[in-house]
């Protein structure tokens, strides 16, 4: 159940406090550096005396701990706009609407802050609209014979002119894509060429398996402490990777000691979006470990499986459908559509995993895709972990 007590917390008026209070409780969080409630007192009185900086570092460490903390997401935005910081703040409110159900009945304590963050949050998609329309302008030009009637669809979405309804990306949606969970695989006949490679590509995960502390690192690695739906996982190496790629970082070191495995992947159509993809890794699962249901971030793109080893009792949905995994047999899905695993044997499973672009996204508006995330990032510049999209 959503909890909406954000009931005037960080608007307590200047003057309440003094300078003593303020270090007595900064001495009280420092002791209890994981007491959420000591942030939030601390974050308050820093606004009642005028501190910012003090403020967003309270905020900031209170948020690693509750990224959804609507009081402390909503405290955020205000404070970047207060500082004239509107695509920061429309960001933070953002992420704060996110968190709050869809239909929930909102107490009237809340309202004037939703209300306050809808007028900041539309004031910043109409500058990033008119940022977008220029950095896009010659990209316009060139594809101008091209249908991108689609790609305006997914513009309008981002700017939140246009309503997404399922799959549920967590940063953009790609209209008129059809909503396939499992995509026909005679759609890729690239694969075959792939899982012909199965057995090398396996002989080369076992020599990484043989080292797995030096070879592996945690798939989920979220600053501070993590609760909710990745807390069990966060760090953990109960789902681990071996990267070739990830978000579109090469890992030169890991591609060298699987040969093989790069061979086999030179016919792969790799998706390329700044600072989201390629991705290819090996990924393993642990005995007795689940991954939580979850969703991509943008399904102008979709994921393959080639599955490598493969205990009894393993299994992976997505939407309404689940299938187990087979050894060899490549299948790819869109993973903007909720989807989970599972492992419940008594030995790790290992699949490899990489990353296509959706063949019903054309040629011109795949380009179109590559730079309007560009220009997003470019607008935004560095954000703050709590209301970066995240590619999980």
């Amino acid at each position: 159940m959503t909890d909406f007590g954000v009931a005037g917390g960080f608007s307590a008026g200047r003057g309440t406090l003094d300078a003593d209070d303020y270090v007595r409780l900064a001495a009280a969080s420092r002791a209890n550096p994981k007491d959420t409630a000591l942030l939030m007192r601390l974050a308050a009185a820093a606004l009642a005396l005028g501190r910012d900086a003090d403020e967003e570092a309270a905020l900031g460490r209170l948020l690693k701990i509750e990224p959804r903390n609507l009081q402390a997401l909503f405290q955020a935005a205000e404070l970047h706009r207060r500082r004239g910081e509107g695509g920061v703040a429309a960001a933070a409110y953002r992420t704060a609407l996110q968190c709050i159900p869809a239909g929930a009945e909102l107490p009237a304590n809340l309202r004037p802050l939703v209300q306050a963050a809808r007028t900041v949050i539309d004031a910043n998609n109409r500058a990033m609209e008119q940022f977008l329309g220029d950095r896009l302008a010659g990209l316009r030009a060139r594809f101008a014979g091209e249908p991108l009637g689609r790609f305006d669809k997914a513009l309008d979405t981002l700017l939140l002119k246009r309503r997404v309804y399922r799959p549920q990306p967590s940063f953009m949606y790609f209209p008129e894509v059809p909503p396939i969970e499992f995509y026909d695989r005679d759609l890729f006949p690239w694969l075959d060429g792939l899982e012909a490679a199965t057995g090398e590509i396996r002989e080369e995960l076992m020599a990484v398996m043989a080292e797995p502390e030096e070879s592996l690192e945690p798939y989920m690695n979220l600053a501070g402490n993590v609760t909710g739906l990745w807390a069990e996982l966060n760090n953990s190496r109960r789902w681990s990777a071996f990267h070739f790629w990830r978000e579109g970082a090469a890992f030169e070191a890991n591609m060298a000691r699987c040969p093989k495995t790069m061979a086999a992947l030179e016919a792969w159509p790799r998706c390329d979006i700044p600072g989201f993809a390629p991705t290819a890794m090996f990924s393993i699962l642990e005995p007795r470990t689940r991954i939580p249901p979850h969703v991509g971030t943008n399904n102008a793109r979709l994921v393959v499986h080639l599955p490598l080893v493969i205990p009894p009792r393993c299994g992976f949905r997505v939407g309404a459908e689940t299938r187990p995994w087979i050894e060899g047999q490549a299948f790819v899905f869109d993973d903007t559509i909720e989807h989970e695993a599972w492992n419940n044997s008594d030995d790790w499973r290992a699949v490899l995993i990489v990353d296509i672009w959706n063949p019903h996204v054309t040629a011109a508006e795949r380009e179109m895709v590559r730079a309007l995330t560009d220009g997003v990032n470019a607008f935004y510049g560095d954000l703050p972990d709590y209301v970066r999209p995240q590619s999980r």
